[in-house]
């Protein structure tokens, strides 16, 4: 029993060693060396202070910018997850129609019109700055008006943000938004 205690001990410790020390240590120096943007978390810098991360969405309401889809945690990353809440549940579907509600007034969208359920429902995330490039065309005018810039231009600026899907099938097109408004201020 002592032999088969001491095995077990010494497995614990090796596959610690190996799992928990040397591999999370070999994937960060790859990382760090192959991708060093992105593993720090693809922060972008203005003038040295941190305005946010590609990879985050964030709130926002001012009909001047392209808004994201909701977020259950209010964009925190830190627990980084869903409403958790089934379909059929009453709480997402009256946060559903309340999303919808509030998009379609403050785009002028009409009721013919479908609301992509980008636009209306939380990510698994809750911090996903992707929407459909059918959600941000549905902001456009919007987004002209409040600045006053022709339809045509930021037209031409959410077809250049439209990201195909990875490697060409993976996926959907998208756009991230966070990268589509610090474009849209770089535009005035």
């Amino acid at each position: 029993m002592v032999k088969q205690l001491r095995t077990g001990a010494l497995m614990l410790l090796f596959l610690t060693l190996i799992t928990g020390l040397l591999y999370p240590l070999l994937v960060t120096v790859v990382a760090q060396v192959a991708f060093p943007y992105q593993a720090n978390g693809s922060l972008v810098r203005v003038n040295e202070t941190i305005v946010g991360s590609e990879l985050i969405g964030q709130a926002n309401s001012d009909p001047t910018y392209f808004w994201s889809r909701p977020s259950a945690i209010s964009y925190n990353p830190m627990p980084s997850s869903g409403s958790n809440l089934a379909l059929v549940s009453t709480s997402f579907q009256d946060a559903e129609a309340s999303n919808e509600t509030t998009f379609r007034e403050a785009n002028g969208v009409t009721e013919g019109v479908e609301v992509p359920a980008d636009i209306t429902t939380t990510s698994g995330s809750g911090v996903d700055p992707h929407i459909s490039p059918e959600s941000a065309r549905l902001q456009i005018d919007r987004v002209a008006e409040a600045r006053g810039l022709t339809r045509e231009e930021v037209v031409a600026l959410v077809e250049r943000f439209v990201e195909a899907p990875m490697l060409g099938f993976l996926g959907e097109a998208r756009v991230n938004v966070f990268n589509l408004n610090r474009a849209l201020d770089a535009l005035q």
